[in-house]
């Protein structure tokens, strides 16, 4: 099963990359999201690499967001899924 990564140009890019190496020695498939700027670190890890425009690190969660979101919609498309009913979402009201 592939994993997404998100890899921020903050504090933890050089943890995030050590958790790909592991996934990498697993065989597991590994498609990245990485500023530009850092791409040239992320080296073959990765099997496939979305580039995302170099911002402040503070910004990257609302660059990163709308892609996966883009993902999520066209891979439930590709299998023939409802995009407006997803299963097994449960769905909880708590009042206090």
């Amino acid at each position: 099963f592939p994993t997404i990564a998100l890899l921020s140009s903050g504090d933890l890019f050089e943890k995030t990359l050590s958790n790909i190496q592991e996934i990498k020695a697993r065989g597991g498939p590994i498609i990245a999201l990485c500023p530009k700027d850092r791409v040239s670190k992320l080296g073959t890890l990765a099997d496939d690499v979305i580039e995302v425009p170099k911002t402040l690190k503070q910004l990257e969660p609302l660059i990163m967001a709308p892609i996966l979101q883009l993902f999520s919609y066209h891979m439930t498309i590709a299998k023939g899924l409802n995009v407006d009913k997803p299963r097994n979402l449960a769905k909880s009201v708590t009042v206090e």
